[in-house]
């Protein structure tokens, strides 16, 4: 029941509709209620054809959904239906032409012999006649083989001559005056055609009559086949139509309308019967051409010729079938191979056959699948790298430090901004004492995970021997930790100790091309004193009074030799100074025309925003680059530090 209703809701209104009305139909049919019933049927008859017609049209459309049938069916349309539409026109036009050259064969010859009668006439009724038993005599040996019943009547006054002495023929009615042709006499009770000519001449009145009939009519033209006037003679019998010579001796039939046969009644009465011959193809061909081997052979160069036609077209219809099989097949495996990317099975080949432009086209078709499987397996693989990238971002950005470092006198702020997922920029603040700090900024060769990685294990280094000394000197200060003679004061932090320390270990633990630039600061709260160790960084820039001074690197890069030396230096942090630490992200960008930012814009920038936030000055510098460069995508990372000594 479910299932009855499933198919009830997938019929349209119109359906619904028929089926309903077929229903009340049956129902006032079986119970014999006559009332709307005819209503009911016409109804059911319109919507029937609606839906018989929607119901092909849509069979259509899916027979034709198919390339290969749409092919087919144009190919069909194209091809097969003109030319079976001109042989249908030429076996029409032959069969009317042939039928026609048969009734133009009769009635040649039908005239003919009512020309001889219509001569005859007209002699006997202009020459006297000295002696009419002999005249007579001769007009029957000429009219014989022409109307072997004809019959004759001369009138001169009262005196009146018949041909056969038995003959029953009458004289015309009134009103006819010389005439001739084919006339509609009543014989018997029936009306009969007859071939007539009526003369008068000086008096002299000719009459003679002929009967036509149907044994006649089909001896005009010997084994042509059956002819009939009809409606006059009935229906067409066929009795006289030859047998075939072949399976092509097809049956034909040619029409001829003869105006004005008028009746014998009256002269202004007419009939129009039509002469209707039935014959085949052989006697018409055997007729005109006076030869019936001729004939024979006609027709079969005929046969052959439609035969060999016939071949032709159908070998073509093969080929094209065959063409259009190569096509619709290549364009079916496209489809089976689209549907199969389609589900993700990359692996699937379609065969290729032949060396044309559709095997090309295969070949293509299982270049472009092999290439797709490896853009996918590469795309899922730089999927899983951005996931683990954004992993490591994530790590990284734990790195940078979330707090800065509370001193009354020194304000620290830092940005990283990286070009790519990670950063190999490095930038940290680390709390020693209550009264000190530590700063440091770098720069590792190279981008992404590699330059990330170093980046991690400079900060992990530097905050692992932080770490260590902060530890030893809280141990001496809480008299856990004594010095013999050997060793009379506790371990001082030293710049340049901790960055010759950080090049050995990333030495030790790193490619040979693995380094980093890489500038690190020490500041004591209570003296305000600065000590630094700039190991090949670009370097700082100090603002103090309207100036700008940089500090230059006092040792090469860390990591890449391995005795490297390393000097540093202290400087005092005057009230209002500000340093500016920065990566090559900010000074080495260029613009459409290949110039860098360089170090005099910033200079520049710097001086311009001197009295402004720290943060601003950093976001403003950041805005400066990226305009500078024109383009939403950083060139390199971009990583600042400022550092401004507080008026306290």
């Amino acid at each position: 029941m479910r299932k009855g209703n499933g198919v009830w809701r997938r019929l349209d209104g119109i359906e619904k509709a028929f089926l309903s009305a077929l229903g009340l139909y049956v129902i006032f049919a079986v119970t014999g209620m006559a009332t709307l019933r005819s209503l009911l049927m016409v109804i059911t008859v319109v919507l029937g054809t609606i839906v018989l017609f929607r119901f092909a049209r849509r069979a259509m459309r899916q027979a034709i959904w198919r390339l290969r049938n749409r092919l087919i069916a144009a190919y069909l349309f194209i091809a097969v239906v003109p030319i079976v539409l001109i042989l249908t026109l030429v076996g029409f036009a032959g069969w009317a032409v042939l039928g026609q050259m048969a009734v133009y064969l009769v009635n040649t010859e039908l005239r003919h012999h009512e020309d001889q009668l219509t001569r005859q006439a007209e002699a006997l009724a202009r020459i006297p006649v000295a002696d009419p038993e002999r005249a007579l005599g001769r007009a029957g040996v000429i009219l014989h083989n022409a109307f072997p019943d004809f019959q004759l009547l001369i009138r001169r006054g009262s005196e009146q001559l018949r041909y056969p002495e038995n003959a029953e023929i009458a004289p015309p009615p009134a009103g006819w005056g010389d005439a001739h042709g084919l006339i509609v006499k009543k014989e018997n009770g029936e009306e009969q055609l007859f071939a007539w000519a009526h003369h008068t001449v000086n008096g002299e009145e000719v009459t003679l009559l002929a009967p036509v009939t149907h044994d006649y009519l089909s001896g005009l033209v010997p084994g042509l086949g059956d002819v009939n006037f009809v409606p006059l003679m009935g229906r067409p019998r066929q009795s006289h139509i030859p047998e075939p010579k072949g399976a092509f001796d097809f049956k034909i039939r040619g029409y001829y309308p003869t105006p004005n046969v008028r009746r014998w009644e009256s002269p202004d009465l007419h009939e129009s019967p039509v002469l209707v011959v039935d014959t085949r193809i052989s006697p018409v061909l055997a007729t005109v051409f006076q030869n019936v081997d001729w004939a024979e052979f006609a027709l079969g160069l005929f046969v052959a010729v439609a035969v060999l036609f016939l071949v032709v077209e159908l070998l073509s219809l093969f080929a094209g079938v065959k063409l259009s099989r190569s096509i619709t097949s290549a364009v079916h495996e496209l489809y089976e191979g689209t549907r199969r990317i389609k589900e993700g099975d990359f692996s699937y080949r379609i065969p290729v056959k032949g060396s044309d432009q559709l095997a090309e086209l295969g070949t293509s078709f299982n270049s472009m699948t092999a290439n797709l499987g490896r853009l996918i397996v590469v795309a899922k693989e730089k999927e899983r790298l951005e996931s683990e990238l954004a992993i490591a971002r994530e790590v990284q950005n734990q790195l940078f430090p979330k707090d800065v470092p509370f001193t009354r006198t020194l304000e620290l702020t830092g940005v990283c901004h990286p070009a790519r997922m990670v950063s190999g920029d490095y930038y940290d603040f680390m709390s020693l004492s209550e009264s000190s700090l530590a700063f440091a900024i770098g720069d590792v060769a190279g981008k992404g995970i590699s330059a990330a990685l170093l980046m991690a294990t400079i900060q992990s280094t530097m905050r692992t021997q932080l770490n260590a000394i902060d530890g030893v000197r809280e141990l001496v200060a809480s008299g856990h930790l004594t010095f013999n003679r050997a060793l009379p004061e506790a371990p001082r932090l030293s710049a340049a100790q901790l960055v010759s320390n950080l090049n050995r270990q990333l030495y030790a633990t790193t490619a040979p091309e693995k380094y980093a630039t890489f500038y690190f600061a020490l500041y004591d709260d209570a003296t305000h004193s600065l000590t630094y160790t700039n190991a090949g960084h670009l370097a700082p820039m100090l603002l103090r009074d309207g100036a700008i001074t940089t500090l230059d690197s006092t040792g090469t890069v860390v990591g890449a030799f391995p005795k490297a030396r390393y000097a540093e230096k202290t400087l005092e942090m005057q009230k209002g100074d500000m340093l500016v630490a920065y990566t090559d992200g900010i000074v080495e960008p260029e613009n459409a025309y290949g110039e860098m930012y360089g170090e005099e814009r910033l200079k520049e920038l710097l001086l311009k925003h001197a009295h402004a936030d720290s943060s601003e000055i950093i976001a403003r510098t950041m805005e400066a680059v990226n305009q500078w460069t024109g383009s939403s995508e950083l060139q390199d990372d971009m990583t600042m530090v400022v550092a401004r000594r507080l008026s306290a």
